[in-house]
């Protein structure tokens, strides 16, 4: 399985960088993203963005109740072909937005539905879509583990309930070291997105174990001179 990599990331001079990496296939935001990166205008921010790529984006929803989500949907898939609409997978209350995505998925807008924990949620996201408009599942594998829970069955799982779906993807969220690439790819999760920090770290995968202790002591003898540090 060739797991497709995403950097997770909303800062326009950072997707310039990536988007020039032949690794990275693709980009994904939140609105936390997106407030970090210092945007005062959300619309406006995130059309600069498709500016300066031409890969998959996904840009999120932030409206809370059903109306206003598919408003801000509609609005959202007109800006750029490359555009996925990101919608979580229920609002802030835990109501299921199933209905919402039925609905967009009806008239074609590709959606990343978002914040999804287990295979449970993916079975019934699966239920309501058809077999022709893309759709991207994002399992979030690290804050599962950050709670001290096992984020491989329920992301197995999900990539097996959507294999006979060839318009689903399911992504592999919230990574937390490099690792967790080669574990996404070892179940054939289909895509993974990584923040920049740890993308470069994916490119010095196959580094010996002499090479990774001389770039070890070099780092410490580097930090020791800077700091002039005698004993």
């Amino acid at each position: 399985m060739n797991t497709k990599i995403f950097c997770d990331i909303a800062e326009i001079n950072q997707i310039k960088k990536f988007n020039k990496k032949s690794i990275v296939k693709g980009f994904t935001t939140n609105p936390s993203l997106i407030r970090k990166a210092g945007a005062k205008n959300y619309s406006e921010y995130c059309k600069n963005i498709l500016k300066v790529t031409k890969k998959p984006v996904s840009f999120e929803v932030f409206a809370d109740d059903q109306k206003n989500i598919l408003f801000q949907a509609k609005i959202i898939k007109n800006w750029g072909k490359q555009v996925y609409v990101k919608i979580p997978v229920t609002n802030s209350k835990g109501m299921f937005l199933g209905k919402v995505i039925k609905k967009l998925n009806k008239e074609n807008i590709k959606l990343n539905i978002t914040a999804v924990y287990t295979y449970q949620q993916t079975q019934k996201i699966l239920k309501l879509i058809n077999k022709k408009s893309k759709v991207i599942i994002s399992i979030f594998a690290g804050r599962m583990a950050d709670k001290g829970k096992d984020p491989i069955p329920n992301v197995e799982k999900s990539i097996k309930l959507a294999k006979k779906f060839k318009n689903v993807e399911i992504l592999w969220a919230s990574v937390r070291e490099p690792y967790n690439y080669l574990q996404a790819k070892k179940i054939g999760c289909q895509i993974i997105t990584v923040p920049p920090s740890i993308i470069e770290k994916i490119e010095n995968f196959g580094k010996s174990y002499k090479d990774l202790t001389i770039d070890t002591v070099k780092a410490f003898l580097a930090d020791s001179k800077k700091s002039k540090f005698k004993i």
